[in-house]
């Protein structure tokens, strides 16, 4: 397993697309590949780092409400509940993932196994992963840690490429 601390930018990776399978609150398979054909919003976390990038969440979905977007990307939340995954706190740490996901509104896939920590996507388990995907599941933007205001604006940049709307303009009325 590999552990990051600090922060990691890698935009433009142009790596081929990616898959693993995860599940949902319920138990259920999700492949990532289940949201190909369009742009996915990737967050991977922790359950200290939820809120590590919540002003991202917020801009987030304030530009896309503003600009009639909420439908041109997958937003896709993981929650890494490896250090949970034995009896009993992996049913406490699930029914804490299906109240969130009644709260934000967003189904919330968890990593049992801490497969995006793994080989071939590497993730730091101990803080937030942000990443863009595009439309094939190449990725795009990874930035793990707290985003800055550059940050966020390199993040908006890539975004705006993939859905093809400049996302920093002001919204038409």
């Amino acid at each position: 397993m590999t552990l990051a601390t600090g922060s990691v930018s890698a935009q433009g990776l142009g790596a081929s697309p990616l898959d693993a399978t995860l599940h949902s609150s319920k138990g259920d398979e999700a492949p990532l590949s289940k949201w190909r054909g369009k742009p996915v919003i990737l967050f991977y976390e922790d359950k200290d780092s939820t809120t590590l990038n919540l002003p991202l969440k917020e801009e987030l979905f304030e530009r896309g409400k503003a600009r009639g977007l909420l439908e041109a990307a997958w937003v896709v939340a993981v929650a890494n509940l490896k250090p949970f995954n034995f009896f009993p706190a992996r049913q406490i740490a699930l029914s804490y993932v299906r109240d969130e996901e009644k709260k934000a509104g967003v189904p919330i896939l968890v990593d049992l196994e801490g497969t995006l920590g793994g080989a071939p996507w590497s993730l730091p388990t101990k803080t937030s992963t942000v990443m863009l995907l595009d439309a094939s599941g190449a990725i795009v933007y990874r930035y793990s840690g707290k985003l800055g205001e550059a940050d966020r604006q390199a993040f908006f940049q890539a975004l705006s490429g993939l859905i093809g709307v400049d996302l920093a303009a002001e919204p038409k009325p």
